[in-house]
């Protein structure tokens, strides 16, 4: 698993801590377990885990989901649960079956996480007035999460669209004559729009359509944020080598290297990384 993403949410006192992981939410069984044993939150999940039904649940989800789950061992260790001498430790289920809903985290925030799926039938377990408030507290968490990633696409699509009137205006200022009709202009603005995709996309707006027929929106829609910053910095950029009176086979290998550059430094950039 990979590119985790950890946030914390406070349920009746007790602090949740979830991680995104491959654009999947995984929360902390130790930090509910908490609810019952604040002491050893392990025996309460190890607990959990000495069930019959418990077992024929996340061996169910693993094997919906899970394409390399081991299903013989699982048969094993179903055949056993219930029994007074059953015990089974996250540790070993992991290893045992190569789990990938229940999951093992070491260091500082570390425990036993698991799948949302998963760990909302823990939390039911636990207590079921605390899963309520749990689902509460984690479906206003991901609204939060929501809003706040619908602010950042509309900051950069506002700041690309400010870029966008600086940029048109050079190009009217200086490349389209005197007189001509609207027609006229709507390609020039057409061509330099897509000197910009070329340069960043590698591909016209008609290109990506064309690639991909199902696309009904544009091509800029589905841009990353690191792409979004870059193509305003571009429109600036190309405004002043309209100025200059560059032609565009010029202008294009310029922004393309500028493009270049700045892609490699937004995503080898931490802090850049960290805002999303």
């Amino acid at each position: 698993m990979m590119k985790k993403k950890e946030q914390k949410i406070t349920v009746k006192g007790i602090i949740i801590t979830t991680n995104i992981v491959d654009n999947e939410d995984y929360i902390s069984l130790t930090d509910i377990a908490r609810i019952k044993n604040p002491v050893e939150p392990k025996d309460v999940v190890k607990n959990w885990l000495r069930s019959k039904s418990t077992i024929e649940y996340i061996g169910l989800w693993e094997t919906l989901y899970n394409s390399n789950f081991k299903g013989v061992e699982f048969d094993s260790l179903l055949k056993e649960a219930g029994s007074n001498s059953f015990t089974l430790s996250p540790t070993k289920w992991i290893d045992s079956t190569n789990s990938i809903g229940i999951v093992s985290k070491q260091g500082k925030n570390g425990g036993t996480f698991a799948h949302i799926d998963i760990a909302l039938e823990f939390a039911s377990w636990v207590s079921s007035e605390f899963k309520l408030y749990f689902i509460k507290e984690f479906k206003r968490l991901k609204i939060e999460e929501n809003n706040r990633e619908k602010l950042d696409w509309n900051l950069q699509r506002t700041i690309s669209k400010i870029n966008y009137k600086i940029h048109t205006d050079a190009i009217k200022e200086n490349l389209i004559p005197n007189e001509i009709s609207k027609t006229q202009a709507s390609f020039v603005y057409a061509s330099e729009a897509d000197i910009l995709n070329v340069a960043i996309f590698g591909k016209t707006a008609k290109e990506w359509k064309e690639e991909a027929l199902e696309n009904l929106g544009n091509i800029r829609d589905e841009a990353t944020i690191e792409q979004l910053v870059v193509l305003s910095n571009l429109e600036s950029i190309n405004s002043l080598l309209i100025q200059q009176n560059l032609p565009q086979n010029e202008r294009i290998i310029q922004l393309n290297k500028v493009a270049i550059s700045q892609m490699i430094s937004l995503v080898r950039n931490r802090n850049v990384q960290q805002l999303k």
